[in-house]
């Protein structure tokens, strides 16, 4: 038993057929290649955001790395028989402040992977000028010796006008 169709009928089912193929179309073939597309678009935009940051990293090492061989030519170039504590010692002779030490007290410690050892020297000056202080603080800082000030504490010395104390730490690396 044959359904006849008419005319009409024909055509709408030919257009609801070419809609529904044009739909699996779309589903099976068109969206899948899309999403592909957009997957590999992110995963380029993923590796170019990981390949600058892989730049900056290298950046920072070679800065990293001059600095350090920096440091280590600044540290060989000293004097034989370098100590931190014997330094400050000198400059405090130099700056007219031997008198006005109240105490020095060295420590050294280890760094972990590394060749260096941290020198530390507190020390603590009673009745200075700040005159004096400062220049043996701009001596410290500006020596070709690496010796950074970690910390200053300065108070006010009593009633007396114009004079301090002061405790510095004063710090270096040592190989």
């Amino acid at each position: 038993m044959a359904i006849k169709l008419s005319k009409r009928e024909k055509y709408a089912i030919w257009v609801a057929s070419a809609l529904i193929g044009l739909f699996a179309i779309t589903q099976l073939i068109v969206v899948p290649l899309l999403d592909k597309r957009n997957r590999l678009i992110r995963g380029i935009q993923v590796q170019t955001e990981a390949y600058q940051d892989m730049l900056k990293l290298k950046n920072e090492y070679e800065t990293l790395k001059k600095r350090a061989d920096t440091a280590t030519k600044s540290i060989t170039a000293r004097e034989k028989g370098f100590t931190l504590f014997s330094f400050l010692d000198q400059l405090a002779g130099q700056a007219g402040l031997k008198d006005n030490i109240a105490y020095m007290k060295p420590s050294m410690s280890v760094q972990e992977n590394s060749p260096y050892k941290t020198s530390v020297v507190e020390t603590k000056l009673q009745t200075v000028t700040l005159e004096r202080l400062t220049a043996y603080i701009y001596m410290i800082e500006t020596s070709r010796n690496m010796v950074k000030l970690k910390k200053l504490s300065i108070s006010k010395k009593g009633q007396q006008a114009g004079y301090v104390d002061a405790v510095l730490l004063a710090e270096t690396l040592e190989l």
